[in-house]
């Protein structure tokens, strides 16, 4: 089995930590969240169907005034906008430039958006008047806050019926606030920690994320910002819409990412087909799943971006800030996983069996578990790959000029001719066993004089290519070396000098 990525690299990584990134739930009133529930409802309280809209109306208007109230006691204002092109989180970023990440009320967005609602409808052949399913525009309100367990979140509130709430935080931001709390420094970019003091704590305050209090949290917002519960007498249910959790490679410098990411990006567009994709994400390859799974690579302002996709779930490969190399399990549909749990049929039995994820927020446990054995898999697959990274990294430090303390060492010139005897001269066979002296050199190099051979030593010596015995003036050619001047003889003398006779 080839040796796992974490462990080959061990001294050029400061760790690795696997959090939840994106989460996002949305919210329905069980009562009310589907047709036929809402026109039960209106039939139990003597409202009648074609009166819905009048129903509907002062609720719309007690949002609106909630979201207007609230934002005055922050001090914001709500900004309405219309324009599809204009990112809010962008919006929000320049707040909060201004107004800082203390708790609180940061912003309102009001935007016009499609929401779900209902349409009454008589159906001439039963007799029956209800209320069908429609959809629409309505104004929604985006009221971000910081949290102080969560972070930075949002929560959207359309002013029509059902009234679906969609919540979002992210797990990075929760973690980096229980770090703080727990006295543990790190140092949070954007939503990656390119450093954190004890990496063992940190996770275990990762897997220690409690649904019940998220779930408190989520009661409290939606009773502040969508004031219309006691209207239905019923709490809201939180299911779990959009997931991202990451496992993130934490390197020492960008340097020591570079070249590996670069390699891995290449060989994982090629070497990944449908059935190892469909692997990761611990399903079986069926002729009928085949063609939902493809694979995709992206560039991004921040970098690029390979992404393996399987329906509305997918794994991905992506660098953040030239430190951190995060594979990410995301999914839209978490009851695409399977896993062994209780189940209740409707004649109220129960069996333990192999089944769908359940979508409530209570889930969050075992769906941890889950993403993050797809995102071992997917680590161990790249583990296997060809890794030439480390002969990247050995070419740089060959050609490019070193800085030794205040003085610049020139890299090497395979191509330059001088170069080209002095690397041919120290590979001679004689100079394998005992080893080399300026003075063994200088009959192969007389155009050198003994000065300029010195510092020509110390220079190889510098780069890597060579080795001093220790209390002597006698060396060795390292490993490096012997690989270096073989590859740099070989593509001269078979590759280059053979193209060019070709030329007439």
């Amino acid at each position: 089995m080839a040796q796992m990525l974490t462990e080959r690299y061990r001294d050029r990584l400061l760790g690795m930590l696997s959090c939840y990134d994106r989460i996002v739930i949305t919210g329905t009133l069980p009562g009310v969240c589907y047709a036929q529930r809402m026109t039960s409802f209106l039939y139990s309280r003597d409202i009648r169907i074609f009166d819905y809209a009048r129903f509907a109306e002062p609720l719309r208007d007690r949002i609106r005034a909630a979201a207007l109230q609230s934002a005055t006691v922050a001090s914001v204002t709500i900004q309405h906008i219309n324009k599809p092109h204009i990112r809010k989180e962008d919006v929000v970023a320049k707040v909060l430039a201004e107004r800082g990440d203390h708790s609180g009320l940061v912003h309102v967005i009001s935007a016009m958006e499609a929401c779900e609602s209902y349409q009454p409808w008589h159906d001439k052949h039963s007799g029956k008047t209800l209320l069908k399913p429609d959809s629409g525009k309505c104004l929604h309100y985006y009221f971000y806050f910081i949290d102080e367990k969560l972070g930075l979140c949002y929560l959207r509130v359309p002013t029509w019926c059902p009234f679906r709430l969609q919540f979002y935080c992210n797990g990075h931001s929760w973690l980096a606030r229980k770090l703080v709390a727990a006295g543990i420094e790190a140092t949070l970019a954007d939503n990656a920690f390119i450093r954190v003091a004890d990496l063992e704590r940190a996770q275990a305050l990762s897997d220690a994320m409690k649904p019940e209090e998220l779930h408190r949290r989520l009661d409290r917002y939606a009773k502040q910002f969508c004031p219309v519960l006691e209207v239905f007498g019923q709490r809201y249910h939180w299911s779990l819409m959009q997931m991202e959790y990451s496992t993130d490679l934490i390197f020492r410098s960008e340097a020591a990412l570079k070249p590996l990411y670069e390699q891995l990006s290449r060989e994982a567009v090629l070497a990944v087909k449908a059935e190892q994709v469909a692997s990761f994400l611990g399903k079986k390859l069926t002729p009928q799943l085949a063609q939902e799974i493809g694979s995709r690579f992206a560039t991004r302002i921040e970098g690029t971006c390979l992404k393996h996709r399987f329906g509305k779930t997918g794994v991905k490969m992506y660098d953040k800030f030239g430190r951190v190399l995060r594979l990410e399990t995301t999914t839209n549909d978490v009851s695409f996983f399977k896993h062994h749990r209780k189940v209740e049929h409707r004649d109220r039995h129960t069996t333990r069996e192999f089944a769908p994820l359940k979508k409530t927020i209570y889930s969050l446990l075992d769906l941890r578990e889950i993403l993050l054995g797809c995102n071992r898999r997917y680590l161990e697959f790249l583990s296997a790959l060809a890794d030439t990274s480390s002969g990247e990294r050995d070419l740089v430090r060959l050609t490019e000029p070193q800085r030794e303390g205040e003085r610049t060492i020139k890299g090497l010139n395979f191509f330059a001719r001088t170069e080209q005897r002095l690397l041919r001269a120290l590979q001679r066979p004689e100079f394998n066993i005992h080893g080399l002296r300026r003075a063994d050199l200088q009959p192969w190099l007389p155009e050198l004089s003994t000065s300029r051979l010195s510092r020509q030593l110390h220079r190889l010596r510098s780069l890597g290519l060579i080795k001093r015995v220790t209390r002597s003036y006698r060396y060795y050619l390292t490993r490096l070396g012997r690989a270096a001047i073989a590859a740099a003889c070989s593509l001269t003398q078979f590759h280059i000098v053979p193209a060019l006779a070709l030329v007439k």
